[in-house]
């Protein structure tokens, strides 16, 4: 047994390395390319319709949820654990540098998730109880015709769901637990308060996401900045590193055995990719819900989700890790703990509660997304009494997951993940022209461009 995971392992880390940059960080730049550079030239507008109506209720179109409960939706899933542990990692391995490498992972990466969307709304259908859904399964099997690659997708993310919530699930409880909160008391409760979200489907979620992510993040943000200002003499010197050890080398410091350029823009782009899933395929599974007029306007909600979500959520953390200084001091094998540290650091003991509920939050809001995810997978293969028999399984890998059960589902994860992003970027490679011909359509029409 231990030799099949070791050699699981192996497959994993190789297919994470440089295949699935390229595929990933390549598509980002074709994409980019192929659509005109338009996430640059267009960002202001982009941010006016998306940062600007953050708030609006009035919405003009056909789906089931709001635009902006769409976005919250799929934020739910993107803002995690990546946002805060993964900066760390990402720092103490490639050195400052990395952060500049996952703002351009980002920048880049937004065309690929703004053509996911565009492309998730306009294949989109009504299933049979009158709700909107859509994602990679659906532009696949109508956009190219390929039904049986369609159906992988769907079959691969159905399964991935499984050991994903249980991960997932056993991160909260291992935050619950620095509360004194016992695992099997806190699987149950989480496994309850999931549960009444997801039964509602995606109108409940979008209910209870369009409130709390924005709190979980603002929470986080907040407690960020404070700790920011009480090290703000280091602040210039933090932001400087970035851009400077983005091009050369730095140097061993203390805990720190520095870092290359290579090392620097590798765990930069993987860290980026990681934590704003552009590429992988999801988030237009939440997005194909939303009412709106016309494929691209959601789709630079999809722009607004990794600007929100890398450009100002990771950066706020990574300046926290970078102006405590405990990068320097740290061993990398111990990232993990650096922005517990940094907050304790500066509010004692509360620093620690707001890193542990921050993680505890962005964790739940995980699994309530992903779980619908998985929902729709196995309605898209066998229709929607499956679909609830799914959410039950899932449900159940809740408080599994959080005894610490079936650790060796937890192996095959990334696998299942790399095998549903495969697919949907070719797909949406070679869609590519259908949805330069929307972003084309939709500027052209100048009532559409003025709301």
């Amino acid at each position: 047994m231990q030799s099949l995971l070791r050699i699981i392992g192996d497959i994993s880390d190789w297919i994470w390395g440089i295949p699935m940059l390229v595929i990933l960080v390549g598509g980002g730049i074709f994409l980019t390319i192929k659509l005109g550079f338009f996430q640059f030239t267009h960002f202001g507008y982009i941010m006016k319709q998306t940062f600007g109506k953050m708030f609006s209720k009035k919405t003009e179109g056909e789906g089931t949820i709001t635009p902006f409960q769409a976005v919250t939706s799929a934020l739910a899933s993107t803002i995690g654990a990546a946002n805060i542990v993964g900066v760390a990692v990402a720092i103490a391995m490639g050195g400052p540098g990395a952060i500049f490498w996952m703002w351009v992972t980002a920048l880049v990466g937004s065309a690929s998730k703004f053509s996911e969307v565009v492309l998730g709304i306009k294949y989109r259908e009504v299933n049979k109880e009158g709700h909107y859904v859509g994602g990679p399964m659906y532009y696949i099997e109508k956009g190219l015709g390929w039904k049986f690659l369609s159906t992988l997708f769907a079959l691969f993310l159905m399964l991935e769901i499984v050991p994903s919530t249980m991960v997932q699930s056993n991160s909260v409880v291992g935050s619950a637990k620095t509360l004194g909160i016992p695992p099997v008391v806190s699987g149950i409760i989480l496994m309850i308060i999931v549960g009444l979200v997801v039964v509602g489907g995606i109108k409940r979620i979008g209910s209870v996401t369009e409130y709390f992510v924005p709190f979980m993040a603002l929470f986080n943000i907040i407690g960020s900045l404070i700790v920011i200002f009480f090290n703000i003499e280091a602040l210039p010197e933090a932001i400087a590193s970035i851009f400077k050890y983005a091009f050369i080398p730095a140097a061993p410091i203390g805990g720190f055995a520095g870092a290359t350029i290579a090392s620097a823009a590798r765990n930069g782009i993987a860290r980026g990719v990681y934590s704003n899933e552009a590429g992988m395929g999801t988030a237009p599974i939440a997005h194909s819900a939303a009412t709106i007029d016309h494929p691209v306007r959601q789709g630079f909600w999809g722009i607004f989700e990794v600007v929100f979500d890398t450009i100002i959520g990771c950066t706020i953390t990574a300046l926290v890790v970078l102006t405590s200084g405990l990068w320097k001091t740290i061993e990398a094998s111990e990232a993990a703990s650096i922005p517990a540290a940094a907050f304790s650091n500066v509010l004692g003991y509360v620093g620690s509660i707001i890193v542990t509920l921050s993680l505890l939050m962005f964790a739940t809001a995980t699994i309530i997304t992903i779980i619908y995810y998985g929902e729709k997978q196995a309605e898209y293969l066998f229709g929607l009494k499956f679909s609830r028999f799914m959410r039950y399984v899932y449900l159940a890998s809740i408080f599994i997951g959080a005894i610490g059960g079936l650790k060796v589902l937890w192996q095959f994860l990334d696998i299942l993940l790399a095998m549903i992003v495969i697919p949907n970027m070719i797909c949406v490679v070679l869609l590519s022209n259908e949805v330069k011909e929307l972003l084309q359509d939709f500027f052209s029409n100048k009532e559409l461009v003025n709301k």
